[in-house]
């Protein structure tokens, strides 16, 4: 044995033999009557076929039964939808409203003079309800009105 070669392996030996295998069974079959013609490699076509047969069969009976999933999805997760859609609405709701304050914020000259609108109702309602001490009980009998109005006759008396 030399320096300059190498034993060779049993792989190495059998490279050129599994690379005509290989080329054996990726073999294509070429048809040279027409040049220029694309033929498929797949001349029968039943495979293709009965593959996309089959997925449309399966697309088929989806879209066939896809009411009544969503129906049903619909009535087992009512509740929770209904939670999550208010929940959703809500924050949509909370962001909009802040953007529209943002933007009237914006605005020059009309917070300051909003602020002012707030302080003189302020005033007027101090004024007018708290000053005076036959006022003061028009207040509390509107007051109790209200809150009777909202949880009940009943619920003053304790």
């Amino acid at each position: 044995m030399q320096g300059s070669e190498l034993p060779k392996s049993k792989a190495e030996g059998s490279l050129p033999e599994t690379a005509a295998a290989e080329a054996q069974r990726n073999k294509i079959d070429l048809k040279l009557e027409n040049p220029g013609e694309i033929v498929s490699p797949n001349p029968s076509g039943q495979p293709g076929n009965e593959q996309l047969q089959d997925w449309a069969q399966v697309v088929s009976d989806l879209s066939s039964r896809l009411p009544d999933l969503v129906g049903d999805f619909f009535i087992r997760y009512k509740q929770f939808l209904i939670t999550l859609g208010l929940f959703v609405s809500l924050i949509v709701t909370v962001k909009l409203t802040l953007a529209v304050l943002d933007a009237v914020n914006d605005i020059p000259l009309l917070a300051p003079f909003l602020e002012l609108v707030g302080i003189g109702y302020t005033a007027w309602f101090i004024f007018r309800y708290l000053v005076k001490g036959e006022t003061r009980q028009e207040l509390v009998a509107e007051f109790q009105a209200l809150q009777g109005q909202i949880l009940g006759k009943n619920s003053l008396d304790s």
